[in-house]
């Protein structure tokens, strides 16, 4: 196909042969297939902030990092540069991300290259070597429920113990892969956690721990559908408990219970979990109806 004007540049400068096809187009940005010599990858491009659905919610952008002080003034005055600045920062946050979660061993789209707006990465691939499913078009056992909700809940940890909060995960941005590993010949379907334009610093973000409790909360309910006692576990408060008083790490032991503090009720936070709850009820339903 004739190549985007965008995925043009990549190709001018070498970094990609052809485009073969789009594969998606989504509220935050477009993907493409595209051929790096021998390899398959993917291109996602970012919209601009004016062509797309999803806003840069202050909770989300709360203590992000700038190039310098110039940068932050301008932000923080709503400039033509402030925002362009901000906008360079909302889409190096997921390339930051991926980069720092794949070093820590989370199982990310291996990032390869950023160029002016369009991400160069993986493409994450099902066992014909099309692109893989999102968990949202598959059906589950009761027993691949159980395991890909305890491998999700282990990638949280492990998220967590690398600084980072995904801050909207879901069915939805969770893909399931084909991999073969040295043991397994025939290979195993296992989840690659996709879209982190969002992700916030855990330590730096006042949200952070709603965020978390919200990601744990759906993978509970995307996977309850299909193994009813794990409606009954309570992860997120666990996980986070054990975060906020140094002990966690990868090799944590879970048990997916917790009793909670007697303690005062924090009523803001409850009204904005009611919030955040009614606005991700919307957004799924939304998604669902649009199939994006």
């Amino acid at each position: 196909m004739k190549a985007p004007p965008r995925l043009q540049t990549l190709i001018d400068e070498g970094l990609i042969d052809t485009v073969v096809r789009q594969l998606m187009s989504g509220k935050e940005a477009m993907v493409f297939v595209v051929r790096c010599g021998d390899e398959t990858r993917c291109a996602k491009i970012y919209k601009e902030a004016n062509n797309r659905s999803f806003r840069q919610a202050v909770d989300y952008t709360e203590n992000r990092k700038v190039k310098n002080s110039r940068s932050a003034r301008a932000i923080a005055k709503g400039s033509r540069f402030g925002r362009q600045e901000q906008e360079a920062a909302w889409q190096s946050a997921e390339v930051d991300a991926l980069y720092r979660l794949a070093g820590a061993g989370v199982r990310v789209p291996q990032p390869f290259n950023f160029h002016e707006g369009v991400l160069l990465m993986e493409l994450v691939t099902d066992a014909h070597g099309d692109a893989a499913p999102r968990l949202n078009d598959v059906s589950f056992s009761p027993e691949q429920a159980r395991k890909h909700h305890a491998t999700l809940i282990a990638e949280v940890v492990r998220m967590l113990c690398a600084g980072v909060v995904h801050g909207d995960l879901s069915e939805f941005n969770i893909l399931l892969a084909h991999t073969t590993g040295v043991d397994d010949q025939d290979g195993t379907d296992g989840p690659v956690i996709i879209d982190l334009p969002q992700a916030v610093d855990a330590a730096g973000n006042n949200h952070a721990q709603r965020m978390l409790l919200r990601d744990v909360a759906n993978l509970r309910d995307f996977f309850g559908q299909f193994a009813p006692e794990l409606l009954r576990t309570d992860y997120g408060p666990e996980i986070w408990a054990h975060y906020q008083s140094g002990l966690l790490s990868n090799e944590t032991v879970l048990t997916g219970r917790y009793v909670r503090s007697k303690a005062d009720v924090d009523l803001g936070s409850v009204m904005r979990e009611i919030d955040d709850a009614r606005a991700e009820d919307a957004a799924r339903r939304l998604r669902m109806a649009t199939g994006v």
